[in-house]
């Protein structure tokens, strides 16, 4: 008994076979491309989400700046030893929102204090320097944060939030 094979040459139909298969992998990928590209997040979004870094060598003692992250303004803040003494020096069961200052800035560098200036209350913007305490006041309710960022006094119920920093240098951190 010998076997047979059952194998034939290539025709023609087996070509436009393979050729209109491989047209239509090209033609759905190329469809697919532009629908599966258009759910990947905007250039602007990802760069709002991105970490900044901020040179903190331009801010003398007692000094803040605003800079903005995430479309939120942040202030950073170079507290003077008066101000991180009186931070310190205040009984932490008084306060609506209990937090030592110790908790609120990094170790090692106590002067520098890193907060999101978004009041707690309804979400106004808290001028810098103002207010009995030292720190931040909001003006349209009249919330009164000290040095530290941690409401004493108004309608907040919480503290002026801390974001995700750290220091790359003795001069520079990055937030996010």
């Amino acid at each position: 008994m010998t076997a047979s094979s059952s194998a034939h040459p290539a025709t023609r139909r087996d070509f436009l076979y393979v050729a209109t298969g491989s047209v239509a992998v090209v033609g759905a990928a190329a469809v697919a491309w532009p629908l599966i590209s258009q759910m990947n997040p905007d250039a602007s979004t990802i760069a709002a989400g991105a970490p900044i870094e901020v040179d903190l060598s331009p801010i003398a003692e007692g000094q803040d700046i605003k800079v903005f992250w995430r479309g939120k303004p942040i202030y950073i803040m170079n507290r003077t030893k008066k101000q991180i003494e009186e931070a310190r020096s205040v009984n932490v069961s008084s306060l609506p929102d209990p937090q030592t200052d110790q908790s609120r800035v990094k170790e090692g560098h106590d002067n520098w204090l890193v907060v999101i200036g978004i009041c707690t209350h309804l979400g106004c913007i808290p001028i810098a320097h103002e207010g009995n305490y030292d720190g931040f006041f909001c003006p349209c309710h009249g919330s009164q944060y000290d040095s530290s960022g941690r409401i004493r006094q108004g309608p907040a119920p919480l503290n002026l939030y801390v974001p995700p920093y750290n220091f790359v240098s003795d001069t520079k951190i990055k937030i996010g």
